[in-house]
C-alpha cells in the first residue's frame, strides 16, 4: 500500500460488489493533495459506483478506504460523518432542489452543519456563487438558468462547507463543448485558488486530457483497474489496447494533440 502520509484518499485491495454481482475487484490506488484525479472507462465499468464508496454511500464488499491514516470504513459513524463533512461532491444532473432559489440551495449545509448567523451565511452565499461566476444570481430558481449554470450552482454548494476534497460525478455530462471547457477552467482554477484535491469520474476525452493529472482505468471485462497514471503520459506511453482506444477513440495518438491541452483547446 503507499504511504498514506503522503495522500488525502487511500484505497487499499477494494471490491465492489451489489449483492453476489461483482463491480470491480482489487483496486489500489492513492490520490495526492491537489490532484485533480480521474476515474475512467468505458460504460458500465463502475466508475459511479467506485465514487459512491468512495464518499460513504456504499460500504465496499472488501477492502479500505484511508483518508489520510484514517481507515474510513472501520471508523465509528461519528468519526465516519466528520470524513464526510471534509467532502463537497457535485453530482451528474447537478442535484440542486427545484423549490429553492440558488441561494437557499447552497445555504443549506450551512445552516445545518455550523453556527453562522443567517447574516453571515448570504454574505458566504453570495462569495461562493461569485467564485464560479454567479454573481447576483442568488434569487434565480435552477429551472430559470441554462444547464452550465446549474453545475456552477450546484459545484458552490458542493463547496459550502469549504471541503479538503471535491468528487464530480460526470460533471461535462450534457453540456456544450464551450461550456465543459468553461467547466474545465473553472475546476483548475478553484483546485488552484482553494487548495483543494479533485476526484472526477468522466467518460470525456476533451476533460481527461486538459486538466486530469493521475488516473485509474477501470476494465468492465477483467472488472479490475488495468492503468494508473497521469492521463496524458497514458496516451503517449500505453501499450494496452483497451486503454489506448479509449483515450484515442480510435485514432492514432499522434492525431490526438489538439485535446490534450487547455491551451490548446482555447
Amino acid at each position: 500500500m503507499t504511504a498514506m502520509t503522503e495522500a488525502v484518499v487511500t484505497v487499499d485491495n477494494l471490491t465492489l460488489a451489489y449483492g453476489d454481482v461483482l463491480i470491480q475487484r482489487d483496486l489500489s490506488f492513492s490520490i495526492q493533495r491537489g490532484d485533480i484525479f480521474v476515474i475512467m472507462g468505458g460504460s458500465g465499468c463502475g466508475k459511479s459506483t467506485l465514487l459512491m464508496h468512495l464518499i460513504g454511500l456504499n460500504r465496499p464488499a472488501r477492502g479500505e478506504v484511508y483518508y489520510g491514516e484514517q481507515n474510513f470504513w472501520r471508523s465509528e459513524p461519528r468519526e465516519r460523518e466528520r470524513i464526510m463533512r471534509r467532502l463537497g461532491v457535485l453530482f451528474q444532473s447537478g442535484a440542486l432542489l427545484s423549490s429553492l432559489t440558488l441561494a437557499e440551495n447552497i445555504a443549506l449545509p450551512l445552516r445545518e452543519f455550523t453556527p453562522l448567523t443567517p447574516t453571515q451565511i448570504g454574505k458566504l452565499v453570495s462569495y461562493k456563487l461569485a467564485l464560479v461566476g454567479l454573481a447576483g444570481f442568488e434569487d434565480y430558481y435552477p429551472a430559470e438558468i441554462s444547464g452550465g449554470m446549474q453545475k456552477r450552482a450546484g459545484l458552490a454548494r458542493a463547496m459550502a462547507l469549504d471541503p479538503e476534497i471535491l468528487y464530480f460525478d460526470e460533471p461535462s455530462a450534457g453540456l456544450d463543448p464551450l461550456s465543459a471547457k468553461r467547466l474545465d477552467d473553472l475546476i483548475v482554477s478553484l483546485r488552484d485558488s482553494l487548495g483543494a484535491t479533485v476526484v472526477m469520474v468522466t467518460h470525456e476525452l476533451p476533460s481527461i486530457l486538459a486538466i486530469g493529472t493521475n488516473s485509474v482505468f477501470l476494465d468492465p471485462d477483467t472488472k479490475t483497474a488495468i492503468a494508473f497514471g497521469p492521463p496524458k503520459q497514458l496516451l503517449a506511453e500505453s501499450k494496452d489496447p483497451k486503454v489506448r482506444r479509449f483515450l484515442t477513440r480510435d485514432r492514432d495518438p499522434s492525431q490526438a494533440q489538439p485535446e490534450a491541452s487547455s491551451e490548446a483547446r482555447r
